[in-house]
């Protein structure tokens, strides 16, 4: 009992100096006069319009696409829905600055798109930021969604069709209440994400500009941290928000056990799944192939004649060595964050006591903090400090940033195993490290690799934290996209777009076979 409470400690304390102090050192720097001085910028008062306009809109249009998709997936009996599942959640593993050049090369002055169809309206905008934001949230809510629907009891769907209910009423009288914490924590989720990132905004964003763009130009451009921890604090309240929200609304319609699976419907429904999955697939893959050709055009958009002088140009320009130095930061920060989450929620889900309790609530709590606002709250913090301008602080912050989803995995997935097993080994003279080692680890064993490929992907396309905090050297190979499109080297960037997307491919592809070669050796 003496090592679970010192390992409590440990973390706590961990947790303490890498995600509480930080904020506090950045909250710290705030004052009246800055905060006056700020509000009363005309810029300022804008940005707070834009975003609030900008975010709400695309927020409902993400939550209704990714609703739909996810029901086409779970209540049709369509075929090849790991392909549609595949291609739904393609952009999240790229930069959202990657979906703003797919959308230029698209609509912008002399877009593919836009020289077909002769189209006089601008991308930049407000247009431009709610369909990058749409294309760069919406895979979340899908599989927040598909999560939930693929586990629902249609036990209570049987019998209001037996008494004769018509399917709108059951879909307001059962759906909605089995969805409605769901729903919540979904729209606070992708409104969150949406009013935090900032790549979209600045690409496409023209004269548009959004609180994250204003913070991102005070706190790296002009090096204003005082202005950026004002700015970052008011970023905060909405993750703060929603943080509370999801906390604190009970959910008491997803509390039972499948006793009966959804009956998939066919026949009317088909052709409307299909058309709408297939939509969805085109939307979401013509950014992609648009900046593939872009980084083969000579000069876009004036000369697009065919060329691979750009490869060659981003290569020499130290491509091979930033991914390098970005596979390493990946790999450091999915082989640390992997264990430390084990740690944690094991320590939350299997040792059930006051310390448990508390830390739960400091894992979760990171959820709520914008990799922005916490790149920032690093830079106040560790300044002058030996980590500071260091690898380590990179592979900290992707830790701290990525924490808490990889955390709920592991920590649902414990709370499914056995709790009886370490009283049983004490009886037997076994001690808990050797049940945590040879029977819950292989227990758990495919959790482990979706979180590791979790903390990777993530940390291979992360521009917000480590745009404040990478070193010198060894830069990650996601800062070259803003500094190519500084440069206005679009193709330079697309070509880095197209390397991050093709290691996280390979590493999804890696996750998934290990987790069927694991299913089949346990059948």
């Amino acid at each position: 009992m003496m090592r679970i409470k010192t390992v409590n400690f440990i973390i706590a304390a961990f947790f303490i100096v890498f995600l509480v102090l930080p904020l506090c050192s950045m909250l710290h720097r705030i004052t009246a006069e800055g905060f006056l001085s700020l509000v009363k910028m005309p810029q300022f008062k804008s940005a707070v319009k834009n975003t609030i306009v900008t975010s709400l809109t695309a927020t409902a249009i993400s939550v209704i696409i990714a609703f739909l998709a996810a029901w086409c997936l779970e209540r049709t009996s369509i075929k090849f829905k790991s392909v549609f599942a595949m291609m739904f959640v393609l952009p999240m593993l790229i930069p959202s600055i990657s979906h703003a050049f797919g959308l230029v090369s698209l609509f912008g002055a002399n877009g593919f798109l836009t020289n077909i169809f002769k189209l006089k309206r601008s991308i930049y905008g407000f247009v431009g930021i709610l369909a990058g934001s749409v294309m760069y949230s919406f895979p979340v809510a899908f599989l927040m969604f598909d999560g939930v629907l693929k586990y629902e009891d249609c036990t209570a769907y049987k019998a209001a069709e037996v008494l004769g209910i018509d399917a709108f009423h059951r879909f307001s009288a059962i759906t909605v209440p089995y969805l409605k914490k769901t729903l919540i924590s979904v729209f606070f989720a992708v409104f969150t994400m949406i009013v935090t990132d900032y790549g979209v905004p600045l690409m496409v964003g023209g004269k548009t500009v959004t609180l994250s763009v204003l913070m991102f130009n005070r706190a790296v451009s002009m090096i204003d941290y005082d202005s950026g921890s004002v700015i970052g604090a008011i970023l905060l309240i909405p993750a703060v928000v929603a943080f509370l929200v999801d906390f604190f609304n009970k959910d008491n319609g997803q509390s039972s056990f499948i006793t009966e699976s959804a009956q998939l419907r066919g026949g009317p429904c088909l052709l409307p799944a299909y058309c709408y999955c297939i939509l969805l697939c085109l939307c979401v893959l013509a950014p992609v192939v648009s900046f593939c050709f872009m980084f083969l055009e000579t000069k876009y958009p004036v000369n697009r004649e065919f060329t691979v002088s750009h490869v060659i140009r981003t290569i020499n320009r130290g491509a091979g060595t930033y991914l390098l130095n970005s596979l390493i930061y990946a790999v450091l920060s999915a082989i640390s964050g992997t264990v430390f989450a084990f740690c944690c929620s094991y320590l939350t889900a299997r040792v059930k006591n006051t310390y448990s309790k508390i830390l739960h609530l400091i894992s979760i709590t990171s959820m709520a903090i914008p990799g922005i606002v916490l790149g920032l709250s690093y830079v106040i913090f560790f300044h002058n400090t030996p980590v500071y301008s260091t690898a380590i602080i990179v592979v900290l912050a992707n830790m701290i940033h990525f924490f808490s989803s990889p955390y709920l995995m592991m920590y649902n997935t414990l709370g499914k195993v056995n709790m009886n097993l370490e009283s049983v080994g004490m009886i037997l003279g076994v001690g808990r490290l050797r049940i945590v080692f040879d029977v819950i680890v292989p227990k758990v064993r495919c959790t482990l690799f979706e979180m590791f490929g979790y903390f990777f992907v993530n940390s291979m396309m992360t521009i917000s934290a480590v745009a404040f905090l990478a070193p010198p050297s060894p830069k990650p190979v996601a800062l070259m996209i803003n500094q190519f499109e500084a440069q206005r080297l679009m193709e330079s960037a697309a070509f880095v777009s197209l390397l991050i997307l093709a290691v996280n491919l390979f590493m999804k592809g890696v996750i998934i076979l290990l987790e069927k070669r694991d299913v089949l050796k346990a059948s």
